[in-house]
Parts: structure tokens; C-alpha cells; sequence
């Protein structure tokens, strides 16, 4: 099954961070603790490590996209999956 990734939240007082860049690309491998993410919350540029190994299946947000933490911005699982949103996730 295919695994959500949503905004982290570094720190108590974020809200929301920036997508800066994807560093993986749909389709590519990633791997537990590779980089696959810059975001920009209100106080520097992170870099964002995967929890989990797979292919990137889908990007929900793009680069410059303002997203709420805890909103899904991504899938990661196995190559040809099929993506299962949750109830009012589009």
C-alpha cells in the first residue's frame, strides 16, 4: 500500500512551509533517509529525509506551494502502484 507523506512540522510554532524543491522526481527510487525534499518554513530552507524506501509515485505539491503541515504532499511505494487517498484528499 501506497505510503502518504504529508508537510512535517519542524518545531512547535510551524504552521506551514514552502515547497523550495523536490530533489527525487516521480518514478525515482528513494531510499530511508535520502533527501528528497526542501521546504522553507518561516525560519530557514530544510531538507527533508524519507521515513520510508520506494518509488516516488506522486507529488501533490509543487514547487512555491504553500501546504499546511500535516497536508499530504506526496506518495511513496512500490513501482506501478495504485494510490488509495484517504476520504477528502484529492
Amino acid at each position: 500500500m501506497a505510503i502518504e507523506i504529508t508537510m512535517p512540522k519542524f518545531g512547535q510554532t510551524m504552521t506551514e512551509g514552502t515547497i523550495v524543491s523536490w530533489e527525487k522526481q516521480v518514478g525515482e527510487q528513494i531510499n530511508k533517509g535520502d533527501v528528497f525534499l526542501k521546504i522553507e518554513s518561516d525560519k530557514a530552507v530544510l531538507d527533508v529525509e524519507s521515513e520510508h524506501s520506494g518509488v516516488l509515485l506522486k507529488t501533490v505539491a509543487k514547487e512555491g506551494d504553500l501546504v499546511p503541515c500535516g497536508q499530504t504532499i506526496a506518495y511513496i511505494g512500490e513501482q506501478g502502484e495504485q494510490i488509495q487517498p484517504r476520504a477528502g484528499i484529492a
